[in-house]
C-alpha cells in the first residue's frame, strides 16, 4: 500500500469535504486529488529521479506530497533555514531531481547540477492544467515513499528513508478512516521537512480532519490563527508551546474550540506542562514521542493520564507528567544494556522498537537489525505499569569517572529553580574525571550566582552530579525543529570565556 491510496480512499468517499485551508474557500478532497493527479502526470515526464520541496507550509505541500507517491518518487523536502552553502550541497545529494521551490527560494536553488527547479507559482499552473488532468498515470509500483534529512545537531544531515509500507502502517494503525467531524480542524505549523509535518498530512488526509498550515510559526500568529479558523487540534515542540503559554496568558485568551494538543519533538519540562494544563483545562493533551526513521509517533501519554498526573499527591504517578506514556499497541518496545541484553523495568538503557512503520534506515546504510529491531540511540527506562522515561540522546550523556548521568535531570530539577527560565547541561572534556558537568543557565529573573545554584541541585541529586562549570546566556541555541544544539554549546566552553564560572 503506498501513500497516494489513503488519498484515493478519502476523495472517493468524501469527496466534496473541505480539507486544506480556510472553511470558507478551502480545498476539497476531489480537487487536491485532481492536483495531485495533474503534477504527478508532469513529474511522469521529467527526468528526476526525487521529487524535492523547498518552501514554505501551504496547500501545494500536500499536493506534491501526493503527487510523488502517485508516480513513484521518493518526496524529499528540504530545509530552507540553512545556509545557501548548505542548502545546495544538500541539493546535490539529491540529484537528479526535480525541486518544487518557492518563488522568492529560487535564486538559492537554480544552477545545481542534475536539479531541476520549477518555481511554486509554475507549479500551480501544472497542477491546474486540464491536459495534465486528463493525462492517464503510468503505473508506479512506489517503494521509497520520502526522504527526511535529520537536523544535523552532530554533524552532516543523514538522509532517513521512509517506504510507503512505513508510512501507511503508522496512518492505518493511529487512525480511524474519516474519523474526524466535518467541522474539525488542524493546524499545521511545524515545517514541511519534519517528520510531524509529514505525519499530521497523512493523518489528516486520512481521518478526514482539515489542515491548516500556517507558512511560519509565530506565538501571535499561531493563537490568530488558532482562534480566526476555530483550531480543534495541533501539534506543537516544546519550545513553541512555552511561547504560546506565555501569550495567552498574557492576553487571556481561552482558545474555546482547541479540544488536542499534541506536543512532541524535544524534551518537554515538566513546569511547562504543568502550567499548560492550568491555562487550557479544557484541552486534552498529548505527549507524542517518536523520531523520524519510526514514522512519527511510537509511544503516547494519553489526555487521562495526563489528567490523573497532575490530580496526583503520589510522587510516583504525579511523576509521569514527566514520560511520553506507553508504546503504541502496535509496536514492541524494549530497554537493553550496551550489549543487547534486556533490562528490567527501572533500569536506564537503550530504547529498542520494533514494528511495521519502524524504518531505521538511511540512504547509506541500514540500522535496523535483520530481526526487525531498532536501536535509537535514546536512552530511557520504563517504570513497573509500562510509561516509559526517555533521557535523551545517548550521545549526550556525561560520563564523570565511570558514572552515566543524564542531562535531563540535572536540567529539571534546575528549572524547578524559580530563577531559571531555561538551561541545558552538558559534559565537557576533563583531564581527571573525562568529563565534568556544565550547565548554561537562562535566567529568568534576578540574577542567582552559581553558588546559590549548584547548592540548589546538590540539595536534590548526589553531589556528583552538581554542575562544576557556569555559564549565563540570554537565550539558549534550537533548530526550528526545537532541539537544543548541544554541540554549539560545547564548543563554546571549550573556549576560554570570562563569562564562566566555578562553582
Amino acid at each position: 500500500m503506498h501513500t497516494a491510496l489513503l488519498l484515493e480512499m478519502a476523495s472517493d468517499a468524501a469527496p466534496e469535504r473541505i480539507i486544506l485551508g480556510e472553511l470558507s474557500s478551502g480545498v476539497t478532497l476531489a480537487e487536491l486529488g485532481a492536483r495531485a493527479r495533474g503534477a504527478a502526470a508532469w513529474l511522469a515526464k521529467q527526468p528526476g529521479e526525487t521529487v524535492v520541496f523547498l518552501g514554505l507550509n501551504s496547500v501545494y505541500l500536500p499536493v506534491t506530497v501526493f503527487a510523488s507517491g502517485l508516480v513513484g518518487k521518493p518526496f524529499a523536502p528540504i530545509n530552507y533555514r540553512l545556509s545557501d552553502e548548505e542548502l545546495r550541497r544538500l541539493l546535490a545529494r539529491t540529484a537528479p531531481s526535480v525541486a518544487v521551490v518557492d518563488d522568492a527560494m529560487l535564486p538559492r536553488a537554480e544552477g545545481v547540477p542534475g536539479v531541476q527547479t520549477v518555481a511554486l507559482s509554475a507549479f500551480k499552473k501544472i497542477c491546474a492544467d486540464p491536459a495534465n488532468r486528463a493525462e492517464e498515470l503510468p503505473y508506479a509500483d512506489p517503494d521509497i515513499g520520502v526522504l527526511l534529512f535529520t537536523s544535523g545537531t552532530t554533524g552532516e544531515p543523514k538522509a532517513a528513508v521512509l517506504r510507503h509500507r512505513n508510512l501507511t502502517s503508522y496512518v492505518i494503525s493511529t487512525v480511524e478512516f474519516l474519523g474526524s467531524d466535518a467541522h474539525e480542524a488542524a493546524l499545521v505549523s511545524v515545517p514541511p521537512y519534519h517528520i510531524a509535518g509529514i505525519s499530521a498530512i497523512l493523518t489528516g488526509i486520512y481521518s478526514g480532519r482539515r489542515i491548516v498550515h500556517m507558512p511560519a510559526f509565530t506565538p501571535d500568529g499561531w493563537v490568530g490563527l488558532a482562534a480566526q479558523e476555530k483550531i480543534s487540534h495541533a501539534m506543537v515542540v516544546p519550545t513553541m508551546m512555552g511561547r504560546i503559554l506565555d501569550l495567552i496568558e498574557q492576553r487571556g485568551e481561552k482558545l474555546p474550540h482547541l479540544k488536542a494538543l499534541s506536543y512532541g519533538g524535544g524534551r518537554m519540562p515538566q513546569v511547562v506542562i504543568e502550567r499548560a494544563l492550568k491555562l487550557l483545562p479544557h484541552v486534552d493533551f498529548v505527549n507524542a514521542y517518536g523520531l523520524t526513521e519510526t514514522s512519527s509517533t511510537i509511544a503516547v501519554l494519553g489526555p487521562e493520564d495526563h489528567r490523573i498526573a497532575i490530580a496526583s499527591d503520589d510522587p510516583v504517578v504525579r511523576r509521569r507528567l514527566g514520560s511520553v506514556g506507553k508504546p503504541l499497541p502496535t509496536l514492541e518496545l524494549e530497554i537493553r544494556g550496551p550489549n543487547g541484553e534486556l533490562l528490567p523495568a527501572g533500569q536506564s538503557g537503550e530504547i529498542y522498537v520494533r514494528g511495521e512503520q519502524v524504518s531505521g534506515e538511511y540512504l547509506s546504510k541500514k540500522v535496523i537489525r535483520e530481526d526487525g529491531w531498532f536501536p535509537t540511540n535514546d536512552g530511557g527506562w520504563i517504570d513497573e505499569e509500562g510509561f516509559l522515561y526517555v533521557e535523551g540522546r545517548l550521545d549526550d550523556v556525561i560520563v564523570r569517572g565511570g558514572e552515566n548521568m543524564s542531562p535531563g535531570e540535572i536540567e529539571d530539577v534546575l528549572r524547578a529553580h524559580p530563577n531559571v527560565a531555561d538551561v541545558a547541561v552538558l559534559g565537557v572534556p576533563d583531564n581527571e574525571w573525562g568529563e565534568k558537568v556544565a550547565a548554561v543557565v537562562v535566567i529568568k529573573d534576578g540574577q542567582p550566582t552559581a553558588e546559590e545554584l549548584a547548592a540548589w541541585v546538590k540539595a536534590r541529586l548526589r553531589s556528583s552530579k552538581t554542575p562544576e562549570i557556569w555559564a549565563f546566556r540570554e537565550a539558549l541555541p534550537y533548530n526550528d525543529t526545537g532541539k537544543l544544539l548541544r554541540r554549539v554549546l560545547k564548543a563554546e566552553l571549550s573556549k576560554p570565556a570570562g563569562e564562566l564560572a566555578g562553582a
